[in-house]
């Protein structure tokens, strides 16, 4: 049986150096996407950190071995390729809503940790994971009082039946909102119910938590949610 040498042993402990690495960040990451009920979560940011970071690892490996290659190609090839799973995140949740924004960047930056931990880059690395833990759970501290005075809603709701369209413009006028932008789906499986999206203007400053629970209490809403 062959003895290894302290430099194939340190070879090969850089080797689950690095993939344990990209499980911890992505976890990280991934647990705070998680938490949010976000559809890409735990799993899904670990296996993209570790997918990444063994991308990079087999391409240094695959130009040592023959001596051949180009050390980015295979790197450039999972940056693009990650951009099609987080156009999955904003696409899957429908209701011709635009969510998911937030997640796709994460699932993005999740690849891109994954590629510095495959490169050895370990500081980047570790202080990278530190930054975008941050910008998604404190920075958006920060981000709901400007959200909160925003004089421009957008709203998707569910509707009982088509009169209910009504009750909704009339409470509107009430309040002095302004509302544009109509669109109105039917519910092919519920034969009364209608979706509705519209955009909201605020004429003066609003809690909006409050517009909330008025706009669900009146008449006819099922479902009530900001965008």
């Amino acid at each position: 049986m062959p003895v290894l040498t302290w430099e194939e042993v340190w070879v090969w402990l850089q080797i689950i150096l690095r993939l344990l690495l990209a499980v911890v960040c992505g976890g990280v990451i991934g647990m705070e996407r998680g938490r949010k009920g976000r559809p890409a979560g735990f799993r899904t940011h670990v296996l993209v950190c570790l997918g990444s970071a063994l991308t990079v690892m087999t391409n240094e490996f695959m130009i040592q071995k023959y001596g051949t290659g180009d050390p980015t190609r295979m790197a450039a090839q999972v940056v693009s390729g990650i951009g099609f799973l987080g156009a999955g995140t904003i696409l899957v949740t429908g209701r011709r809503k635009i969510r998911g924004l937030t997640t796709a960047a994460t699932l993005w930056a999740s690849g891109c940790l994954g590629l510095a931990i495959g490169a050895g880059f370990y500081v980047a690395s570790l202080a990278g994971t530190a930054l975008i833990w941050g910008v998604n759970s404190l920075l958006q501290r920060l981000e709901e009082p400007f959200m909160d005075s925003a004089r421009v809603i957008f709203i998707y709701l569910e509707l009982e039946d088509i009169a209910a369209v009504r009750h909704v413009l009339d409470f509107a006028r009430e309040r002095g909102i302004r509302v544009s932008d109509i669109e109105l789906m039917k519910d092919e499986a519920e034969s009364s119910l209608v979706g509705m999206t519209a955009s909201l203007k605020l004429l003066k400053a609003m809690d909006h938590q409050k517009l909330h629970e008025e706009l669900e209490a009146v008449e006819g809403v099922d479902f009530l949610e900001f965008m």
